[in-house]
């Protein structure tokens, strides 16, 4: 065995380490990177019928939809064995499988693949290379280097490239030969692949960011200035500084990015800098000759059936800030049209005449990848039913994700609509913000020695008169529910909208909690009709806890308390005459000494929030205060809502 000195440098935290799951991972790169730079691993979670061996017809459609172009299979990582050189062999030929049905018959040229082993005893990982994919020749790799600012590694040398177009496909089909749809729909997938390399189909490239003279204007490029027999893996970056370089002049992906930006600016894939390209498929051009409109007459040689397939392609790339903006079009958006395309027509075609899914392209990025993923989810289907959460179960495998948290769902998809400025502030959002977690820098509770336990995450604080709607008097309840479901929304949990009290009141209807005449009065709700709601629009299950007066209260505190440790959600504090938002309790076991922190949804004023915190809308309360005022009424009983946080994808 041959040692070189050549090193891996590895850019993801960790190698899921094959002792806890012993299958094979994909080892993920750059061309844009220097050689063995890893910057994530892919589990492989297809393989062959009664077989440990990788369906790699499978493994590589579902990782040309995930992975960004820009990125791509540099190698294989495997459980070790006594014979680490074997194994490594065995890795490598993998991702030579895999990297051959990925390239679709692109030719790969003499690239090196890397084969990671983990030795059986410790753990460690052994790095080894086979130059050119010679299987004859591999070599172990002298030193490895675990790089610790991975994401400034990958962003301030990086940049997004996106591209949203919208497709309506249509075809024939003889109504005597409905077998004939699948040729006529391969067909028409064809013809608008095509397209895109039409020498005449014009592309608009400007930034998504806010505009600064920093960043120019749009650009627009022709079909017949790009080259698409460039391979990606030979592209030139242009070096701007060297006066002989002949695409001196020519734009490249910096110039859409900001030159200067905040050091407080968070490194991330969603701050990452980004620009779009739209496609027009406008074909005028001036001529020196005059022309007429056209029309072309295709008549059918029997009966037939006209069907229209719509696509919502939306193409998210990851592309070295040196590269030219035509190589980018060229080299990283085309074809990451047509396999998007190509993808979406597999999809499609188990139903091609019946009425088609909706199928609708996310981008995500969880926590610890460093890089985005794009998904394709069936909006026919709710988040909640099974098949979308065999999906997700199924991704979450893929990328190591813990399966007791939602971190693919709708709602957690990158938001590219927020624009930013370069100190990293937000300029302007979709619909109007409310105030978040408004419990944030108030007064300590007063209670000594005593062990705070709060809310987990955020929560939008809703209170009488928001919308332009009021409930004052007898809205407490429905303010309350609202901050709940906003903290299962900013959490992930669910992509619902929060609902008003109209929608609260109709889905009591809908389980027959309620009479017709219930929508639209001012009728008030506890914290039973809670439940019904957020078992109703969310699926989330909740406990109850019965409280025969105020003065019982502070008894339940332990209780509370670990809910807020285990649960962390908002409580509901019904009954009584009046409904609260509990945010958290302040203990003391010993003492028995404790604190509430309410947030009210009583409060009408504006959304300020040191006018909130300074009126005690939002602060901790005591059972008695120092003046011996009663916070809960002793004469009064209270239910105590306390929503369970779902263990799902």
């Amino acid at each position: 065995m041959v040692t070189v000195n050549s090193t891996v440098r590895v850019l993801c935290p960790k190698l899921l380490r094959p002792r806890k799951d012993p299958g094979l991972q994909w080892l993920i790169g750059s061309p844009f990177f220097p050689p063995f730079t890893i910057v994530s691993p892919f589990r492989c979670i297809h393989t062959l019928e009664n077989s440990f061996s990788p369906d790699y017809t499978k493994e590589s459609e579902d990782v040309r939809l995930l992975l960004l172009k820009g990125f791509d299979v540099i190698g294989a990582f495997i459980s070790g064995s006594s014979d680490s050189s074997k194994t490594a062999r065995d890795a490598i030929n993998a991702a030579l499988q895999l990297r051959k049905l990925l390239s679709s018959g692109r030719d790969l040229g003499n690239q090196d693949i890397i084969g990671a082993v983990a030795v059986p005893d410790s753990g460690d990982v052994q790095f080894f290379v086979s130059r050119g994919g010679n299987l004859s020749s591999v070599e172990s790799l002298a030193s490895v280097v675990y790089e610790d600012n991975s994401e400034k590694y990958i962003w301030e040398s990086g940049c997004l490239v996106r591209c949203q177009l919208p497709i309506k496909l249509p075809f024939c089909v003889p109504l005597s030969n409905s077998s004939d749809a699948e040729k006529m729909y391969t067909h028409a997938i064809e013809a608008a692949a095509a397209q895109f390399k039409d020498s005449q189909v014009v592309y608009v490239v400007e930034s998504l960011r806010e505009k600064s003279s920093e960043v120019p204007g749009p650009i627009i490029l022709r079909g017949k200035e790009l080259d698409f027999d460039t391979d990606i893996l030979d592209v030139k970056l242009v070096d701007k500084e060297n006066p002989q370089d002949s695409d001196a002049k020519m734009l490249t992906c910096r110039d859409f990015c900001w030159k200067n930006k905040s050091a407080s600016m968070v490194i991330s894939a969603e701050n990452a800098d980004i620009f779009q390209v739209s496609i027009l498929f406008n074909r005028s051009e001036k001529s020196t000759k005059t022309r007429v409109p056209m029309a072309e007459y295709f008549p059918a040689l029997e009966d037939a059936r006209l069907l229209v397939v719509d696509f919502e392609l939306d193409v998210l790339c990851y592309a070295s800030k040196d590269l030219s903006v035509r190589s980018a079009i060229s080299n990283l958006i085309i074809p990451g049209l047509v396999d998007q395309l190509h993808s979406m027509k597999k999809l499609i075609l188990p139903d091609l005449l019946t009425p088609h899914l909706q199928l609708h392209c996310y981008h995500f990025n969880p926590p610890g990848l460093l890089h985005p993923i794009t998904v394709i989810y069936e909006l026919n289907y709710g988040e909640t039913e099974l098949k979308q959460v065999e999906i997700r179960r199924s991704l979450h495998m893929r990328l190591g994700l813990p399966f007791d948290r939602p971190l693919l769902r709708v709602a957690n998809a990158l938001d590219f609509s927020l624009t930013k400025d370069i100190s990293g502030s937000n300029l302007r959002r979709k619909g109007n913000s409310l105030l978040k977690d408004v419990h944030i820098g108030i007064p300590n509770s007063g209670v000594s020695g005593g062990i705070v336990s709060l809310v987990q995450g955020s929560y939008d604080y809703h209170h009488y008169l928001q919308d332009g709607f009021d409930d004052s008097g007898w809205g407490c309840a429905y303010r309350s529910l609202q901050t709940i479901i906003s903290w299962f929304r900013l959490q992930h949990y669910t992509s619902t909208e929060v609902p008003s009290h109209r929608e609260i009141q109709q889905a009591l209807v809908d389980i027959g909690d309620k009479d017709p005449s219930f929508i639209g009065s001012r009728d008030w709700i506890g914290a039973i009709e809670l439940s019904f709601v957020l078992d109703k629009l969310l699926g989330v299950t909740c406990k109850i806890m019965n409280v025969r007066s105020g003065a019982e209260l502070p008894e339940k505190c332990r209780e509370l308390a670990m809910h807020f440790e285990n649960q962390g959600t908002p409580i509901m504090i019904g009954g009584g005459v009046l409904a609260y938002t509990l945010l958290g309790v302040d203990y003391n076991e010993s003492s028995g000494d404790c604190a509430f922190l309410i947030l009210d949804p009583h409060y009408t004023g504006n959304d300020e929030h040191k006018k909130i915190i300074n009126g005690g809308w939002c602060g901790w309360k005591k059972a008695v205060d120092s003046k011996g005022k009663n916070f809960f009424l002793h004469d009064k009983f209270y239910n105590l809502l306390l929503p369970q946080r779902p263990n799902m994808v």
